[in-house]
This record gives C-alpha cells, structure tokens and sequence, in this order.
C-alpha cells in the first residue's frame, strides 16, 4: 500500500526559505509522476506544483508544473534513488502558510497537473509564514 511521510515544516519569516521533504514508499515512485499539495482550514486541497518520474531535473524542465502563486519562487524536484520529494520555498509570504501534502499524480508538464490517483494522503507538514 503506498505512504507518504511528508517532513521540514515549520514557522519561517517572510522572505525567508524552507524546503519540505515527502518520503514515499509502497509504489514504483521512480516510474511515477508526483505533485505537492497545500490546504488551509476550511479550503479545499490545492495543487502547486509536479513534477514528471525522471529525477534528472536540469535536463526535462518541461515536465514541471507550478500554480501562478510559486512561479519563480518555489522549485520542486525529486530523488528516485531515495524515494523522495522535495519542495524548495524561497520569498515566502504569509499566504503560503498552509498544510503541506504529496501525491502520485497522473502526469505533469508546464501546463497542467494531472489529479492525484493513489487515493492516499499522509499527514502533511505544516508550514507558518510569519510577517
């Protein structure tokens, strides 16, 4: 059955930088595509980026998605030797406090995300972004 075990979560300054980890386990990870997730109370969960199953990032930048509000300020990327995401986030605001949550999802590229597809949630990290 497939976990997820998210990790580095915390209270950052605005502007400050943070990176997430999700440690996977259970599925071919390293043939899957991935995708972080964040929701805040009452909100549905909303994606904010993926990334396709090859870990060798600098070379597929075409298979990444970022949501409108991390463009250029978050980056995400992946070890498939160690089965993990990871979300690097720099200039953060206060409106990326939030709960964070990785998924398998169907695909990625620079347009869209696909949903996620494992059924499967872990419990999230949370990150406070204080101004």
């Amino acid at each position: 059955q497939a976990d997820f075990l998210e990790s580095g979560g915390g209270e950052v300054q605005a502007g400050g930088s943070l990176r997430i980890s999700c440690a996977a386990s259970g599925f071919a990870f390293d043939s899957t595509a991935m995708g972080w997730f964040r929701q805040t109370p009452g909100e549905e969960r909303q994606v904010i980026s993926c990334i396709g199953w090859r870990d060798d990032a600098p070379s597929y930048p075409d298979d990444k998605f970022y949501e409108d509000s991390v463009k250029g300020r978050f980056t995400i990327s992946r070890d498939n030797a160690k089965n993990t995401l990871y979300l690097q986030m720099n200039k953060m605001k206060p409106e990326d406090t939030a709960t964070y949550y990785c998924a398998a999802v169907a695909y990625s590229n620079r347009i869209s995300c696909g949903d996620p597809y494992l059924a499967v949630w872990g419990q999230g990290t949370l990150v406070t972004v204080s101004s």
